[in-house]
């Protein structure tokens, strides 16, 4: 039997708060602040979750943005919006605004194989650990048709990390553009390309494309000792916490240390289309290929139905793509031990949401939370392995 969380939660934080009257969903309908207020301590009680933090937009501007129960449930921290914390796979939406810049810019294309950015071969390439280096596939020649779309895309045919696999070593496991794979690796390996292109690291280049334009001040893919004593942790189900990793080396794939404010300022950007034009906006958020199987993970990755035929799923660059009665959406989300982050917007809307939970439990409150904060019903929650609570 799970244990219970011998605390009381759902502390509301109104540190930095924003809050509309009512809330504007995508069709239309309205719920007041109050009404999602006392929802989410609800879903959280239920759940057992430990901390929650959440931004609401309408007219692409935030108008609800709050935070909930415990940064730190041993010691009874409670989680404020400045409070930093892991982003997971959210790096990964960062990474894609970086490059729709660069794109637009003529840094770097989409469709040239990114070999021929490079001085040398890239097995040539030596790393300081070989679990960034390129050896392993030094013999498989169908690196050379790698791009830059195939890496936002997920099509490069790359496992998501070689540490995954049963020998730790990567490999190209189908042709490169063939067929959706969700894969860190493909966005490292654009990292490093982008690296070789500009002479910059990748954090000096976050930096300046992100963090500094957009107010950023907590936010970084590497770890700042100024960090510390402001943190959110991760916790399990029984809300003990993780150990915290604090990276040294920039991944753009999952090394991303953010806060609420922080990432509701860049999901204002992007949603704005801050940095870029709206033809290169709407190319982020175009279908570039089309996903037919029953789970993102696991054995279901590689089994396809038709399940989510109704809403055409795909994805983009960087970003899940939907198709809905209400428009087009885009979505990206963050998981590891001790986290669960979910976004998605509704650009013909203007809608869109931000959602940032530190305890395992945390995504089995997505799916109701999306319905009744949004009216998203359409988003892939079983694909996503979004358990509800009360299914479990």
């Amino acid at each position: 039997m799970r244990k219970k969380l011998s605390l009381v939660l759902f502390i509301i934080i109104a540190v930095n708060a924003t809050f509309a009257q009512n809330i504007t969903r995508i069709d239309g309908s309205r719920i007041s602040a109050d009404s999602l207020t006392r929802l989410i301590n609800k879903l959280m009680q239920k759940a057992n979750v430990s901390g929650l933090g959440i931004s609401v937009f309408n007219h692409n501007k935030p108008v609800f943005t709050q935070t909930f129960g415990y940064a730190d449930v041993p010691e009874k921290k409670v989680f404020r919006p400045d409070q930093v914390l892991y982003g997971a796979s959210l790096s990964k939406a960062v990474f894609g605004y970086i490059v729709a810049q660069m794109v637009q810019e003529k840094v770097i294309d989409l469709d040239k194989p990114l070999v021929k950015y490079l001085s040398k071969p890239l097995p040539d390439y030596k790393f300081e650990r070989k679990t960034r280096g390129y050896q392993d596939i030094a013999g498989d020649k169908r690196y050379e048709k790698i791009t830059a779309r195939m890496c936002l895309d997920h099509t490069t045919g790359f496992p998501n990390w070689r540490w995954f696999e049963g020998d730790k070593k990567l490999k190209i496991r189908f042709e490169p553009g063939a067929r959706y794979s969700y894969s860190g690796e493909g966005l490292y390996l654009l990292q490093f390309v982008i690296e070789q292109v500009t002479g910059q690291d990748y954090e000096t280049i976050a930096q300046q494309r992100v963090f500094k334009p957009l107010n950023m001040v907590n936010s970084s893919y590497v770890w700042q000792s100024r960090f510390d004593g402001n943190l959110v942790l991760g916790h399990d189900a029984g809300g003990k916490p993780y150990e915290l990793s604090k990276p040294k080396t920039p991944n753009c794939a999952g090394s991303l240390s953010t806060t609420l404010d922080d990432y509701t300022s860049f999901f204002t950007a992007l949603m704005q289309h801050q940095g870029f034009s709206k033809k290169t906006f709407n190319q982020m958020i175009s279908p570039q290929v089309r996903i037919r199987s029953i789970k993102q993970f696991g054995p279901l990755a590689l089994k396809d139905s038709t399940l989510n035929d109704n809403i055409q799923l795909s994805y983009g660059l960087a970003f899940g793509v939907l198709k809905t009665p209400f428009g087009r959406a885009f979505f990206k989300e963050g998981h590891d031990d001790g986290w669960g982050h979910y976004t998605i917007a509704f650009p013909d809307k203007q809608t869109g949401i931000v959602i940032l939970t530190n305890n395992d439990n945390g995504e089995s409150i997505f799916k109701e939370l999306l319905a009744v904060a949004i009216g998203d019903t359409y988003s892939p929650w079983f694909w996503e392995n979004y358990i509800p609570y009360d299914m479990k």
